[in-house]
């Protein structure tokens, strides 16, 4: 039986991938060597990430959108109180690549020195975003780490974690700026885990200040 001409361009053009598809499956390529990205979105309740387990899960789940689910991912935050852990602790060794392949640092030495390759350029999300900055509308350079600027956790009762990541509402958590821009031309405003806390931890409070409740994800292999 011969088949009509339209029918078979229409099959054909039903076979062949649209630029949609084609550049989801070119992302996800690029998306091998990635071991390094800040989240999209916010989980949705601000500073409550569902602690730190729930926070390790998203960056999963965002991994796995894009097709980097096969690492295990870990969230880069720090809690307080009994037991506090550091955010460095948590990110494995190194080296860590961005969802364009570029290194981000070669080891934890270097992700929290002066050398460290991260920028507006750089510090990209899952989906090889670049993330709002100062200048941007909105601004979401804000970026949840409740970290000293060597990675590990602060001391005292004073909140800087959203209550261990479990508050989206009262309480307060340290952001860094994912492009490393702020009011002044200080070592703070330049920070990238450790600028200044929030006003609290609701989604309203986060973006009184220029953040959207994102935060570092990183492969730990």
């Amino acid at each position: 039986m011969t088949i009509p001409k339209v029918l078979l361009l229409l099959g054909l053009a039903a076979l062949t991938p649209g630029p949609a598809a084609a550049q989801q499956s070119a992302a996800q390529r690029a998306d091998a060597s990635m071991t390094f990205f800040v989240t999209s979105a916010n989980p949705g309740r601000g500073g409550d990430l569902g602690g730190l387990a729930g926070a390790d899960a998203h960056c999963g789940a965002l991994a796995a959108a894009v097709g980097a689910g096969n690492r295990s991912w870990r969230a880069y935050l720090s809690t307080q109180g009994a037991n506090a852990v550091n955010a460095r602790d948590r990110i494995g060794a190194g080296p860590w690549r961005n969802a364009r392949g570029e290194v981000i640092a070669r080891d934890l030495a270097e992700l929290h020195g002066e050398a460290a390759n991260l920028t507006k350029q750089t510090a990209l999300t899952e989906r090889g975003e670049v993330v709002s900055g100062r200048g941007d509308t909105p601004n979401n350079h804000d970026i949840l780490t409740g970290s000293q600027v060597d990675g590990t956790a602060f001391a005292g009762a004073e909140d800087r974690t959203c209550r261990n990541w479990t508050s989206g509402g009262e309480g307060s958590a340290m952001v860094g700026h994912s492009d490393r821009i702020g009011l002044r031309d200080d070592a703070p405003s330049k920070s990238w885990n450790t600028s200044h806390p929030t006003r609290g931890c609701g989604m309203e409070a986060l973006r009184s200040t220029g953040g959207a409740g994102l935060f570092y994800c990183f492969a730990t292999n």
